[in-house]
């Protein structure tokens, strides 16, 4: 039987799928398998993915005729994938030597739904481990109340799907899948719902995921319209949220997050193309209307300065129609640091 099934996509990072595969290597055990998705890759990753299913222990080449996006890309992981437990890596990060044999002996003993685990940033020749917000530690926890409270960073606020590992149970319940198409922030819509659904988590500090920041084509370096859907992203964890039987109690943490990744992606409007920057403009507009508007009203006077002071006027603006989900993300790229800027917003 397969223990651990790793769903790792590929779009065009050959200069930094060397290590990624190098790092799998090091991982591999009898009854783990690696699902290498190439999401149609147009630079040397081919043949870096071809090598690596004939040479690293456990490796599976998964190919898309199309370029789906990162989302799509590890839902195609997730639909081969056969382990007890399964967890991601993203083409362009790396792992240390033996950290899935310690990541599953943890989630044995802990016997969670999911764990969720500290990470190493890399910049350049910069690291520093970015942590779980959750104080307590090894312990099993009911997800949902680590939600709250809506005034600070919690676990839904810590989104990467690598940094952790999950059973099986919550793919055979449709828990693990993410948003098709999904350009950026496809973890939201994600960890909210892991967060209010699932029954048991932990949080560990196990340190062995080295994500890397700063890659020249990820969408966090790169102003274009992909960067937008952050919006359909977000949209979904309210409109879920609202059907939840705690929606009182949890709408407030998701529409001042909501606020806080919009704020954030205005503070830095001068890194989108001038087009692009005016339809994030109006996309917000309409994303704060369609807001519940007494908690917006509440959330808005918690944030007080000049944060809630943009918002409100941007508020005010003639508004654009909310994003339809689209039929194929194509051209959007598996783009290894996607979602990045949305995620690291200010809660």
């Amino acid at each position: 039987m397969v223990k651990l099934s790793v769903v790792v996509p590929f779009f065009n990072v050959q200069t930094y799928a060397p290590d990624t595969l190098t790092s799998l290597r090091a991982n591999a055990r009898e009854d783990f398998e690696f699902l290498l998705v190439d999401d149609c890759s147009s630079d040397g990753t081919p043949a870096l993915l071809e090598r690596a299913a004939r040479e690293v222990p456990g490796a599976v080449l998964i190919r898309h005729a199309h370029n789906e996006g990162l989302a799509t890309a590890r839902n195609t992981g997730l639909d081969a994938a056969r382990g007890e437990y399964v967890t991601f890596l993203d083409g362009d990060d790396w792992l240390a030597p033996g950290y899935y044999e310690r990541l599953v002996a943890a989630a044995e003993s802990l016997d969670c739904d999911f764990l969720r685990t500290d990470h190493v940033v890399v910049t350049g020749r910069k690291r520093s481990v970015r942590q779980v917000p959750v104080a307590r530690r090894a312990e099993a926890l009911r997800p949902r109340d680590a939600i709250l409270p809506a005034h600070r960073t919690t676990s839904v606020d810590y989104p990467y799907a690598w940094a952790g590992i999950y059973h099986r149970r919550l793919l055979d319940r449709g828990l693990l899948h993410f948003p098709h198409g999904l350009r950026t922030a496809e973890d939201r819509p994600w960890i909210w719902r892991l967060h209010r659904e699932a029954e048991s988590f932990a949080a560990i500090g196990e340190l062995g995921v080295f994500y890397r920041r700063g890659v020249a084509n990820s969408l966090t370096q790169i102003g274009d319209v992909r960067q937008l859907d952050f919006i359909r992203a977000f949209d979904q964890v309210i409109t879920e949220t609202a059907r939840d039987e705690d929606a009182d109690r949890l709408l407030p943490k998701a529409v001042r997050t909501y606020c806080a990744v919009i704020s954030h992606h205005i503070g830095s409007i001068e890194r989108f193309e001038p087009e692009v920057a005016r339809q994030l403009k109006a996309m917000s507009a309409g994303a704060l209307q369609r807001m519940p508007q007494e908690v917006l009203d509440e959330a808005l006077a918690a944030m007080g300065g000049d944060r809630a002071t943009m918002l409100r006027r941007l508020r005010r603006r003639r508004p654009a129609p909310p994003p339809a989900p689209p039929v194929r993300a194509s051209g959007a790229g598996t783009d290894p640091g996607a979602g990045t800027s949305s995620t690291e917003a200010a809660a």
